[in-house]
């Protein structure tokens, strides 16, 4: 998420760690659903209408279109094979995060706030 924050200079992101108390639930997602993916979902209900939800490469996708500001990823994403193949990228990457480099691990560094 650093790079999506990097390019989201009108903050319209908002990560949360799914290990905070509640915030699965709140998300209408269980603990072990986001144990396996990123997810993106749309803040509150609009016009009436189910808030949408990506999870994967689809959620990174929609991610990055909200920081830009433009549609663009989501419409690359959306074209035929394009998404699958993000799939297959995105799961090969979340086999091995363990081992890849990065944050230390959201409670790791808050462990008053994890389960």
């Amino acid at each position: 998420m650093r790079w999506v924050r990097a390019l989201d200079r009108d903050r319209r992101v908002t990560a949360v760690p799914y290990q905070k108390s509640g915030v699965p639930a709140s998300a209408g997602l269980s603990v072990e659903d986001c144990k396996k993916v990123a997810w993106a979902i749309e803040p509150g209900e609009i016009s009436g209408r189910p808030r949408r939800r990506w999870r994967g490469a689809g959620a990174l996708n929609a991610s990055l279109a909200v920081a830009l500001g433009v549609r663009l990823p989501l419409s690359f994403y959306d074209l035929s094979g394009i998404g699958s193949l993000q799939e297959h990228a995105y799961d090969l990457v979340a086999a091995n995060r363990g081992r890849l480099p990065g944050d230390e691990p959201y409670c790791v560094q808050h462990p008053e706030e994890c389960r």
